[in-house]
């Protein structure tokens, strides 16, 4: 299942082309998608058939016709893997990989979602582009091991991590205001199936600066859900983010940046600079 927020924060199931809204069938509060989404999330096995023989009778749009939000708006966290491809750590010139550096950690505030723009901070510093694959908690989840991570993972979306190259530590060079857009929607595990042999596709303008498959993860998705549980309890609706391919590279106002990932979709963002800078 497909599931998207849209216009005045709605949520609804996209079937093909169209966005039906499920609002009113879950009891979804649009003052407050996060808190929603956890009360989805806990009770989707018994709302999930109810879902289903509602989609007839309930109102449908074109996907194109309605403002696509950000899936998750405020998570507790949003964890990320740094290095987590070796070709990747190639490009980067660096000695350690995820297993070394363990994960840090992004503002929940800088989510953005699909149509929206990337505001650039800086004039004379150069920001790149990461694409990666990222899931959604859906119960509370410490000390998970790999085989048992499945179960924790509520869906996927699509997720650019954009990054000002610097010395500074990563939280900062990757926490500004509009540097998480995620998208178009969150697929439900059932339907993503094995999230670790995707191909995953990003193009700034029509060239195609990163292609690479989620096979070739040094941590896949479930080896890394149990790293960071490891260290911290992930909470429903909690972010956790993979790591980028090689490809990287920088973005500039007037660019439109598109990503697409197997089974999960495409979404896009424009470049601008932060107004006064």
């Amino acid at each position: 299942m497909k599931i998207a927020v849209f216009n005045e924060n709605k949520v609804g199931v996209v079937e093909g082309n169209n966005i039906i809204d499920i609002s009113t069938v879950v009891d979804w509060n649009n003052e407050d998608s996060q808190a929603s989404l956890v009360k989805l999330m806990g009770n989707f096995d018994s709302l999930k058939p109810k879902i289903e023989t509602s989609l007839d009778s309930c109102p449908a749009y074109p996907v194109e016709e309605v403002a696509l939000r950000a899936p998750v708006q405020n998570p507790s966290k949003i964890v990320a893997a740094p290095i987590n491809y070796i070709l990747h750590k190639q490009e980067m010139n660096t000695a350690l990989t995820v297993d070394g550096l363990g994960f840090f950690l992004k503002s929940p505030s800088s989510i953005i979602g699909p149509n929206e723009t990337v505001l650039l901070p800086f004039r004379d510093r150069r920001v790149d582009h990461e694409a990666e694959i990222a899931f959604v908690i859906g119960k509370e989840a410490k000390d998970v091991k790999a085989e048992d991570a499945a179960d924790y993972i509520f869906g996927y979306i699509a997720l650019m991590d954009i990054t000002v190259r610097g010395k500074e530590d990563r939280p900062w060079r990757k926490s500004f205001d509009t540097f998480t857009p995620i998208g178009p929607w969150i697929v439900t595990s059932d339907e993503v199936e094995n999230p670790n042999s995707l191909q995953m596709n990003l193009w700034v303008n029509d060239e195609i600066r990163q292609s690479a498959n989620t096979s070739d993860l040094i941590y896949d998705c479930y080896k890394f859900l149990e790293a960071a549980s490891s260290v911290m309890t992930l909470l429903p609706g909690d972010i956790v983010t993979t790591g980028t391919p090689e490809g990287v590279a920088p973005i500039t106002k007037g660019d439109t940046v598109r990503l697409n990932i197997e089974r999960i979709g495409e979404f896009s963002v424009q470049v601008d600079y932060k107004p006064g800078i």
